[in-house]
């Protein structure tokens, strides 16, 4: 949130994870790498990205470890129980955790559960403060749901129960869930003046409808939805313009919304035949930093020409001047340099190789000049590298998105990586 300063979002992406962000049977991330070049080349820099996932802290990491995810300025997780900010600082929102102590008694939960031997604890990391979690077949979960929501009611605790994927059920206190997570965020981002200007909604399950219920957001039911939220939109939103039902699935579906409602930019540089997308209503610096990486990845996998017009574009790119400080700490001209990257033309073809850019945080430091960081990944088969950079660019009317890389310089993140297979990189 710290490239925001003060100024309200132009656009806040709540979306769920499993089967929604990151499609589970798509095992080379194609959706998902999509909607990241989307994101960091036209909306990281004045927007917000939200997880609202099921996954407990644990899982979430495992997941993010697995999976090319962007880094999320908040994340809502634990079925909507656990508010964080600030990526991967994950600093949780105290405010929200006393709303929800209001009135729960866990103990006494986990007590009236344990009466029933159709549910079945879910491992220890899924057990949260304020969410109790089992699994139950979904031929007994109408009974057992009905029964147990008695006895809480009986012993006069005040929470709700939600099932989702046909197994799993989960027990929060009343005032949870990722609809009420998101609706205490939104009421504070309109307390501090910095409401949206636009929230689209993305999920599912069962255990994102409500997200579809709060007030003045767009939602999208992604095209693989399940049964259960499929339901909830024929007996609550059919007929509700500001929510569509996808007919792609996952990530894509998430644009096709963007595009259904006009969210522009909506097309992501992934989809782009062309070398650059110009114009008033793109960021360029985003795109020129996505734009440049991802031709870099495109060339090694030979899926563009080899031509002497796609070289000189990165060459255009590049101040003769630029110095690039490779993360194992040898330094060169890139204007030259890059020349080595000729040679690698198609040396990923095939193979299980890709380029994303996270986190891009830019700085304008003079009327021409800006100073830029972010964090570039690759996957190289199944190894995954990352280096920390920190770019100055200037502007330049005749380049490709008229500006020139001046200095790059790059870190392995939490010391990873080595020289082996980056040497045509940028």
């Amino acid at each position: 949130m710290e490239g925001l300063k003060g100024s309200s979002p132009r656009l806040m992406i709540v979306s769920d994870l499993d089967n929604t962000m990151v499609d589970h049977h798509d095992p080379e991330n194609i959706s998902l790498l999509r909607f990241n070049a989307l994101w960091e080349a036209d909306y990281r820099h004045d927007s917000l990205l939200v997880f609202s996932t099921g996954r407990s802290p644990t899982l979430y990491k495992e997941l993010r470890k697995e999976k090319p995810l962007l880094t999320p300025d908040i994340t809502i997780m634990s079925v909507g129980t656990e508010i964080t900010y600030d990526g991967d600082s994950m600093s949780p929102d105290k405010g929200w955790e006393e709303v929800l102590n209001e009135g729960w008694d866990r103990g006494t939960v986990v007590e009236e559960a344990s009466r029933f031997p159709e549910l079945k604890f879910q491992v220890e990391t899924e057990q949260r403060p304020h969410k109790v979690s089992f699994y139950i077949e979904k031929t007994k979960s109408s009974e057992v749901i009905n029964a147990l929501s008695k006895q809480l009611e009986e012993r006069q605790l005040d929470v709700k129960i939600i099932y989702s994927g046909g197994i799993d059920l989960d027990i929060l206190p009343q005032g949870a869930g990722k609809g009420q997570a998101l609706a205490y965020l939104l009421k504070k981002f309109n307390s501090e003046g910095k409401s949206p200007q636009n929230t689209l909604v993305c999920g599912d399950s069962g255990n994102d409808a409500e997200l579809f219920s709060v007030a003045d957001v767009y939602g999208v039911m992604v095209g693989n939805a399940q049964e259960e939220l499929l339901q909830w939109y024929e007996e609550n939103a059919k007929g509700n313009p500001k929510v569509i039902l996808a007919h792609e699935r996952c990530a894509a579906g998430i644009i096709q919304a963007m595009q259904h409602f006009n969210l522009d930019p909506n097309v992501s540089p992934r989809d782009i035949v062309g070398l650059s997308q110009t114009g008033a209503k793109y960021f360029l610096l985003g795109h020129e930093i996505v734009e440049f990486h991802l031709l870099c990845e495109r060339w090694r996998r030979a899926e563009v020409e080899d031509s002497n017009e796609i070289f000189q574009w990165f060459k255009s790119a590049i101040d003769p001047k630029c110095s690039l400080l490779h993360p194992w700490g040898v330094e060169e001209n890139l204007f030259t340099g890059i020349d080595v990257l000729r040679q690698c033309y198609g040396d990923q073809k095939g193979k299980q190789f890709r380029i994303w850019i996270d986190r891009i945080r830019p700085l304008k430091i003079s009327s021409d000049i800006w100073l830029v960081r972010f964090d570039k990944w690759e996957l190289i088969e199944q190894e995954r590298r990352c280096c920390c950079t920190t770019a100055l660019l200037k502007v330049k009317p005749d380049a490709p998105n008229s500006l020139s890389w001046i200095h790059i310089h790059e870190t392995w993140l939490d010391g990873c990586g080595s020289r082996t297979n980056l040497c045509c990189s940028i």
